[in-house]
């Protein structure tokens, strides 16, 4: 291996082996997570952020590699994760079949929606995609045959899944299953974006009608990245399910979308640490927001402090406006700004 790619692997590896480790942990971290880090508690919750941290990779390969502004990356993650519960609990489908069923199909879902989406473009095709991801949370909300558990989701059947990923004393298996799922779609990403696919979809963000006048198949780079995109979402759905113990009609609305689109924009678009890390720091931040306005220093604020901190969404939206302003590149631009600043002085 040159050295250079040695630098540039072994921040990853030695990140992928601290984050190993964590289970191991029995020490404490007031304020920073429920209880022990190596506690059910708190490897339950960093392994949802893990998983939602995957999913938000899964959509900058359409957002941030291809420039394809998508509105219904939910309905792809919702298709892995209904289609495993469903075939494992209605269908009576052993666990591998059931992720190959979930994932074929998602996939081909994508070659579906893709291929009539990217007859238009711009706000046309965010509306298109949008539609269809409408569509699929409706059928999810009314159940029909009592196959999607409407609004109360659908539970896991746990005895078609391995003993290790059931019950609270097995929750750092389901936290080393998520932190697979980052590390598979992060190598899947990185040589996507090294591959020749990846330069022209790169080519298309910058200038479509420059990458079209030099020989590149704009449309079906674009769905390939559609496909790819809904495929690492699809598996983050089977993922979510496994984690979590079921699907969550969560995951089919919109505004789960805009919260990926949020999480990308936060830690940086085009940037496979960037999307990483802002799906991390919002879904952990969405999670902790509301149990810290009901912690005892929570009595001392003002009223309004503690309104304010009731509510997630709305402190989220206020970093978001401030990352925006002041690092348009995002938290990894912001980083690599600094570092650069500081070599410089």
């Amino acid at each position: 291996m040159r050295p250079a790619s040695l630098v540039k692997v072994l921040p990853a590896a030695l990140v992928v082996a601290v984050l190993v480790y964590l289970p191991y942990l029995p020490i404490e971290l007031p304020g920073v997570l429920p209880g022990r880090v190596n506690g059910p508690g708190s490897l339950q919750l960093l392994a949802t952020c893990l998983v939602i941290a995957g999913v938000a990779l899964s959509y900058d390969v359409l957002f941030g590699r291809t420039g394809l502004l998508s509105f219904g990356h939910a309905l792809f993650v919702a298709a892995g994760s209904y289609l495993l519960t469903i075939s494992l609990a209605d269908w009576s489908l052993p666990l591998p079949v059931a992720i190959v069923v979930s994932l074929a199909t998602t996939t081909l879902l994508a070659l579906v929606v893709g291929g009539i989406a990217l007859r238009v473009s711009g706000i046309a095709f965010a509306m298109v995609t949008l539609a269809f991801a409408q569509a699929a949370s409706i059928i999810v909300m009314r159940n029909p045959g009592g196959v999607t558990g409407g609004e109360e989701g659908k539970s896991l059947n746990r005895s078609a899944v391995p003993d290790l990923l059931v019950g609270v004393a097995h929750a750092p298996y389901r936290y080393w299953l998520a932190l697979g799922f980052v590390v598979v779609s992060f190598v899947a990403v990185t040589l996507l974006v090294r591959s020749r696919a990846g330069h022209a979809m790169a080519a298309i963000r910058e200038n479509e009608a420059r990458a079209a006048v030099l020989g590149f198949d704009t449309y079906r780079v674009k769905l390939l990245a559609i496909v790819v995109g809904a495929f690492l979402g699809g598996l983050g759905g089977v993922v979510h399910a496994l984690v979590l113990g079921g699907s969550s009609p969560h995951v089919t609305t919109t505004e789960f979308t805009l919260a990926l689109l949020i999480m990308v924009v936060l830690g940086g678009a085009g940037s496979t640490w960037g999307a990483l890390l802002g799906g991390f720091l919002y879904t952990y931040a969405d999670a902790r927001l509301v149990e810290l306005s009901g912690a005892g220093f929570a009595d001392a604020l003002p009223d309004v402090a503690q309104q304010v901190l009731a509510e997630p969404l709305f402190v989220l939206g206020l970093f978001f406006i401030v990352i925006v302003y002041f690092a348009p590149a995002g938290l990894t631009g912001l980083g690599g700004r600094l570092v650069r600043r500081g070599r410089a002085t």
